[in-house]
């Protein structure tokens, strides 16, 4: 027994002296980055990084990203150093890392609390520092260059656990601002409805005609089909599309038709106004507008999808009447009576003609209807028309041709007086850049407004007195596009109003 004792005695001074000889010692500097894709993570007994205990690395050569588990709350977690009790400890994560010029999405997720830095701590991008069951938080970011990046983290008991992931996010490298031109759409495709993140370019249209009609190939309604552009592909759920088509139109009515599952609207002068605004949630349906157009536009056509089915469309129909209006003239024979007198030739399977009268040069109403003579070839037909209750003063015309199906197109406006006390002038009728108003006695409270072809008024001006001449400047409303309208001249107790083809 006595022999026994002392074995024991002699094994517990060894075992000892061993653990005397062999107590950690926790390495690392704690300040250093990691590189090549590798964090350096210093360890801390103490939610608040109180007793550093060593390092270990996370992440590889080919990612820095990583999702560590510490093991349960009883065990321990090895370093390069000394271990610590997986609960009640915080870990910062540092790494130096140079990125190309893109968008990234940064993920961390943690259980207890973690926040991430990219200027190595000065501010947190990521932060959701409180105790909570594991949790992540995404981040997204534009990076160019180097960047040291912190991550901590601490545990507070319970499981423990923290992620990192970074991956680049695919974005368009073309330029959203370029038109379209010879009827072929340039379409830019963005993730979320309201042209979030830009995907990437896709065309619509041919040569031969600017209409299309777009599914994207959610018909399913899954929310989870994938449309492919020219850099990126877009998940067809929460999405929105822009269009850009530059046009030129010759003088004539146009119909825009366009239709959306969910919103859309369409613009004639690159987005400044909508003459078809649909911008809502709904199912596929469509609207129309029309117009006389003459010149060249900057179309814009916006789409956004919410969910569910995905289309948008897009159809313009011209109308080319099977008439040709030869001439068209008015001339005063009372003071209140104009003579209106037209002819046209080539009129097969035509209708009816429309004499429209205005008192303004924008508002017209139709004043007689006169039956289609048919005529073969070059055979011309003359009509005329006697109005007897023209308005004293200035009177605007203009002829609607109607044709058998419904189709319709306008005239010229053209504009008589019938008593001889004008003394206001526009001019020229053709303008770049200045109209000229004119007077030859002095007027006072003198409105000019300018008048798109569909009544629209789209520029005003209003001066106390007018004696001789003023320049008005139209080529200072940027968007105004090129073609017909309507510039009108008041002072009260008289109108002149002039057609006017504004070229760009």
């Amino acid at each position: 027994m006595k022999t026994i004792n002392t074995l024991c005695s002699l094994t517990l001074v060894l075992l000892l002296s061993s653990l005397h000889t062999h107590a950690c010692t926790a390495l690392g500097d704690q300040t250093t980055y990691g590189t090549g894709n590798t964090w350096i993570g210093y360890a801390y007994q103490g939610r608040a990084f109180t007793t550093y205990s060593g390092y270990v690395n996370e992440g590889a050569s080919g990612s820095p990203n990583f999702d560590e588990n510490f093991g349960t709350v009883s065990g321990t977690y090895n370093t390069n150093g000394c271990p610590i009790t997986a609960q009640d400890f915080a870990m910062r994560y540092k790494l130096t890392k140079t990125f190309s010029n893109a968008s990234y999405s940064i993920t961390v997720g943690g259980d207890d609390g973690y926040r991430f830095s990219l200027d190595g701590g000065a501010t947190w991008v990521i932060n959701n520092w409180n105790d909570h069951s594991y949790t992540t938080t995404t981040y997204t970011v534009t990076l160019n260059g180097s960047y040291n990046l912190v991550l901590e983290y601490y545990e507070n008991g319970g499981d423990n656990r923290v992620a990192f992931n970074i991956t680049q996010i695919c974005m368009g490298t073309e330029d959203p601002a370029v038109y379209g031109t010879n009827n072929i759409w340039n379409g830019y495709i963005y993730q979320g409805m309201s042209f979030g993140m830009f995907k990437g370019k896709m065309t619509e249209g041919s040569a031969a005609s600017p209409n299309f009609d777009e599914n994207f190939g959610n018909t399913s309604n899954s929310n989870t089909a994938i449309y492919n552009t020219s850099s990126c592909a877009v998940t067809t759920y929460q999405f929105s599309a822009r269009y850009r088509l530059t046009q030129t139109f010759t003088n004539k009515n146009y119909v825009f038709t366009v239709g959306g599952d969910d919103g859309y609207r369409l613009s004639l002068d690159g987005g400044a106004t909508w003459v078809i605004n649909k911008w809502n949630d709904q199912t596929y349906s469509v609207s129309s507008y029309s117009a006389l157009l003459n010149g060249t536009y900057n179309m814009v056509l916006e789409y956004y999808d919410n969910g569910g089915a995905d289309r948008v469309s897009f159809a313009l129909t011209s109308t080319t009447l099977p008439v040709t209006l030869t001439r068209w003239s008015a001339s005063a024979i009372a003071t209140n009576e104009a003579r209106l007198t037209w002819q046209a030739t080539n009129a097969v399977n035509f209708d009816h003609y429309v004499i429209q009268r205005s008192t303004d040069g924008v508002t017209f109403l139709n004043e007689h209807t006169t039956a289609a003579s048919e005529g073969i070839g070059d055979n011309l037909k003359d009509y005329s028309y006697t109005d007897n209750h023209a308005n004293s003063g200035t009177v605007y015309y203009r002829l609607m041709m109607v044709d058998i199906d419904g189709a319709v197109d306008y005239s010229k406006i053209i504009s008589i007086s019938l008593h001889n006390t004008s003394s206001i002038q526009i001019y020229p009728t053709v303008v770049e850049n200045d109209l000229t108003v004119e007077t030859s006695k002095p007027l006072t409270a003198v409105k000019f407004e300018l008048f798109d072809m569909g009544g629209n008024r789209i520029q005003s001006a209003a001066w106390s007195e007018l004696d001789g001449r003023r320049q008005v400047n139209v080529k200072s409303n940027g968007h105004l596009p090129a073609g017909a309208y309507v510039a009108r001249l008041t002072d009260g107790r008289s109108i002149l109003a002039q057609q006017v083809v504004i070229v760009r």
